[in-house]
């Protein structure tokens, strides 16, 4: 009776989330941030290597690839999210990853460890940024006591792709949230607590504000000034047009800015808003939907503690 209830997307991912999702950690190691098997399909969603990009044309010179931000640069769907197997096939059929309730974290409870190569001020930001979210959500952040199955890793990329990244939601095991340190060339991913906290959204299971079905109603995509090779990051996650349970937040930490994945950063913006005088991409903090949507997605805009984070919320959200 319950398979004539579900759309066979759904019963599908049901299928696979309970087969990928309950291998050991060692079976889900094999390519950490793309799916084993790929070459399978016309696929969309890997990094690619330095040695691959393409001829842009006389016009596009090595300064100008539109990766030179730290969410862009490791090259992975949309910029900075790692896909796994279940949520490859999940976007394949247009259908939302988190719906399937295994990829949230039980209890709102994110075990963490954080990589001791840090120095005490990278660390220091890491710890704001954690502290934040439990202070305005219900999510809890807690050090990783070294024997429970699941939790995050938040280290700087060694052998993966460089930049800032993260898997969107609980994937399993060992689960890496990369931040690159600062260097001579630049702050990377420690430019703000934003950064921090926008990588830490996708590992409590948010995508990208820019990505919703309804995302054209409140934007202008330039097609003709994105990158060829990365216009497929600007396609929708999900092609479903239902309605949303917040409005579309310009404000978002989530939200692309004007100039990803651009052949020329400040000349050829890839998207505008629609809405006069409002801005996109911002990189302070979580903005009050933001907070609002955490909150949702983890059960806690119901019952008693309803008034309370919605108060959060909209009194320390930007």
């Amino acid at each position: 009776m319950m398979c004539k209830l579900l759309s066979w997307p759904l019963i599908l991912l049901s299928i696979l989330a309970n087969t990928v999702l309950s291998l050991p950690p060692s079976a889900r190691e094999s390519h950490p941030y793309y799916p084993a098997g790929v070459d399978l399909f016309e696929h969309e969603f890997t990094s690619l290597t330095s040695d691959e990009y393409d001829p842009f044309g006389p016009d596009i010179g090595n300064d100008d690839l539109g990766i030179d931000d730290p969410e862009t640069m490791p090259r992975l769907f949309q910029g900075d999210i790692a896909i796994d197997p279940y949520t490859y096939i999940s976007l394949r059929l247009g259908v939302n990853p988190m719906r399937h309730p295994k990829r949230l974290w039980p209890n709102g409870t994110i075990p963490f460890e954080i990589s001791p190569r840090y120095v005490d001020q990278e660390r220091d930001a890491i710890v704001r940024a954690l502290k934040t979210f439990n202070s305005l959500t219900c999510i809890r952040f807690v050090p990783y006591d070294g024997e429970v199955e699941d939790y995050l890793l938040i280290e700087p990329p060694e052998e993966g792709p460089q930049g800032c990244w993260s898997y969107v939601g609980k994937r399993g095991g060992e689960q890496v949230v990369a931040l690159q340190r600062p260097d001579e060339t630049s702050a990377h991913c420690f430019s703000s607590e934003g950064r921090i906290m926008h990588e830490l959204m996708h590992a409590i299971g948010i995508y990208h504000e820019q990505s919703r079905a309804d995302r054209d109603n409140y934007v202008k995509i330039y097609w003709d000034n994105i990158v060829p090779r990365f216009k497929k990051n600007f396609k929708l996650v999900s092609r479903k047009r239902g309605k949303y349970t917040f409005d579309y937040d310009y404000n978002s930490v989530m939200h692309y800015g004007e100039f990803y994945f651009s052949k020329k950063k400040g000349e050829k913006p890839t998207m505008t808003p629609l809405q006069p005088g409002v801005r996109i991409g911002q990189r302070k903090t979580i903005s009050k939907i933001d907070c609002l949507k955490i909150n949702d997605l983890y059960g806690c805009l119901e019952g008693r503690r309803a008034k309370m984070y919605k108060s959060f919320c909209h009194l320390l959200g930007l």
